[in-house]
């Protein structure tokens, strides 16, 4: 039957007035479609963000990288003028912003980990950028914005690009000088992709298996079973027999044994849950979607099968930094040095998180690198101290090194100080004894 078009109209009213209190977007909007990261599936499941955040593995994966970036130390470092060492750039505005508090309401792991989470989800992270209208120009505030609500397209007659943001019927126009933007992998260079909806048929199965396991649990595993009728029922008598089957449905009731009564049997059809390798599907739905995140099923305690870690988590950890993160990272810090640094400041300032706790040792191993640092000159005392949260200490700044290893042609040669000079010429003569004789008054 066709809808009259008034109805159609008002539906479509109603429909997009919805679109636009949920997802702040139109259904005019192309943004819809990343939304809903692709629609429908192959197994008739409708990924979205939110949907997909349902399933552990995805939240897992997210929460993992979103959380661990949010927790590293991301600090401000000037290099020097022969470009040869940096130091921490404290006095610059940005420090403070990028390793205390981007804005009023929230902390630096609080901002930096739902920027990443963004990443993560929608494969783009906006910030909207606030400079100082007073004094000279320095970036003040880092306010995230929803990427679900942004739009990007470029000036044709300028070639910049331009930022649309969309929030409660409200729209933002945000030049590029005022925009953060970290993409994620993209083909196109302006916009990262979206894990969601890249790898929506997979994010659809694992999805479709949990509904199918739990209702399974809530038919109290029965969904392969009837129950037979020698005759037709009535309809007094369909009644009756559905409000007797009720008291064996759900899980609550999983493990009853139903009383039947003339002639009635109990048949199975199709596979069950074994034949079905249900267990084994949601097992490897996990790994899969694993893949989409670039994390190892462990990180997130999926411990099914054995691993090969070599050493353990120090290895562990490496392989995350290494192969999960390190690109992440990157992209983060360039794009600060793009998007919050001036043009004068590029080549002088740069932003870098520390990684050294992630990749810290046990304690053991932690000690022995370090005293084989300070004994080679590589760090001095404090610089270690400092790492361990120590105080300095007096005289602890200057490099020391070992100084027993000699060449081999110098193995039995008496070793001179430094600051000692050989004694040259004749040995000057011993002093005058009382008796007026030189040399040991003992010798008589």
């Amino acid at each position: 039957m066709k809808m009259p078009a008034p109805f159609r109209g008002l539906l479509y009213k109603a429909a997009n007035a919805m679109a636009l209190t949920v997802t702040g977007v139109s259904l005019t909007d192309l943004r819809l479609g990343a939304f809903m990261a692709g629609g429908p599936t192959h197994s008739g499941k409708l990924v979205s963000v939110n949907t997909a955040m349902q399933l552990d593995t995805v939240w897992a994966c997210t929460r993992l990288i979103s959380d661990t970036i949010g927790a590293m130390p991301l600090k401000l470092y000037q290099r020097s003028p022969d470009g040869t060492s940096s130091t921490l750039a404290r006095d610059h505005p940005l420090y403070r912003i990028l390793s205390r508090s981007p804005n009023t309401d929230m902390s630096a792991i609080e901002f930096w980990s739902s920027m990443v989470a963004c990443l993560m989800l929608w494969g783009n992270a906006f910030a909207q950028v606030i400079w100082s209208d007073i004094g000279a120009k320095r970036v003040v505030a880092l306010y995230p914005l929803r990427p679900d609500r942004m739009t990007v397209n470029r000036d044709d007659a300028t070639g910049e690009l331009i930022y649309t943001y969309t929030y409660q019927g409200q729209k933002l126009t945000l030049e590029e000088s005022n925009i953060l933007h970290i993409k994620g992998y993209c083909l196109d260079g302006m916009m990262g992709m979206s894990p969601i909806s890249a790898g929506r048929q997979q994010i659809g199965s694992a999805m479709a298996a949990e509904e199918t396991a739990a209702r399974m649990f809530a038919n109290g595993m029965l969904s392969q079973t009837y129950i037979k009728s020698p005759n037709i029922l009535k309809g007094e008598q369909r009644v009756r027999a559905k409000a007797i089957l009720k008291d064996y449905e759900g899980a609550l009731n999983a493990g009853k044994t139903p009383l039947l009564e003339g002639g009635w049997t109990v048949e199975s059809i199709g596979m069950n849950p074994e034949d079905m390798q249900l267990l084994q599907t949601r097992g490897f739905n996990v790994e899969t979607l694993c893949r989409w995140f670039g994390v190892a099923p462990v990180m997130i305690g999926h411990m099914s099968k054995s691993t090969a870690w070599g050493s353990g988590l120090e290895q562990m950890n490496l392989w995350f930094l290494t192969y999960t993160l390190q690109a992440w990272l990157v992209r983060i810090e360039q794009a600060i040095t793009r998007c919050l640094l001036l043009p004068t400041e590029k080549e002088t300032y740069f932003a870098q998180h520390n990684v050294d706790a992630l990749l810290r040792a046990d304690s053991q191993a932690r000690t022995q690198l370090e005293a084989a640092q300070v004994q080679n000159g590589i760090k001095t005392r404090n610089e270690i101290r400092e790492k361990e949260g120590l105080a300095p200490i007096p005289g602890g700044d200057i490099a020391t090194v070992q100084a027993q290893m000699i060449p081999l042609t110098d193995v039995g040669k008496a070793g001179v100080l430094p600051n000692v000079q050989p004694i040259t010429g004749s040995a000057p003569a011993p002093p005058p004894q009382p008796n007026g004789t030189i040399g040991d008054p003992d010798d008589d």
